[in-house]
């Protein structure tokens, strides 16, 4: 059974990049549109990974990964960090945040699937 990938961006031309890329690597992949889409597909589906972006409107990408890591049902999903901050803090303030990892935009597509595989194989292990 493929791993399942949740993105959620708000950035329609994003989204499909980063759906097409995953799906293109044999990904399961569901897309949401906001944070609140988000916490709600990540609670019905749990997905193995999901790809948050941090600025959205309505709920973004921080309250929506505060949210699904404060619930005991999906405290243990792993939350990606999209964004396009790239100062210098700004990854070590994510992490705080609960995330457990970050990647900045623009994003490199022949980057994207290797560190999906990465991050896949971290949650892997015990």
């Amino acid at each position: 059974m493929p791993y399942k990938i949740l993105i959620v961006e708000d950035n329609d031309n994003n989204r499909t990049l980063f759906r097409d890329i995953l799906m293109f690597q044999g990904y399961e992949v569901l897309v949401a549109s906001d944070g609140q889409e988000g916490v709600t597909v990540a609670s019905q589906h749990m997905p193995d990974l999901i790809l948050m972006d941090i600025q959205m409107p309505g709920m973004d990408g921080m309250t929506a990964a505060r949210y699904l890591k404060a619930a005991p049902e999906t405290s243990e999903l792993k939350i990606i960090a999209l964004t396009s901050f790239a100062m210098q803090g700004d990854r070590e303030k994510f992490i705080a945040a609960g995330f457990d990892g970050y990647i900045s935009k623009p994003v490199n597509t022949r980057e994207l699937p290797l560190l999906v595989k990465q991050w896949l194989a971290e949650k892997a292990q015990p």
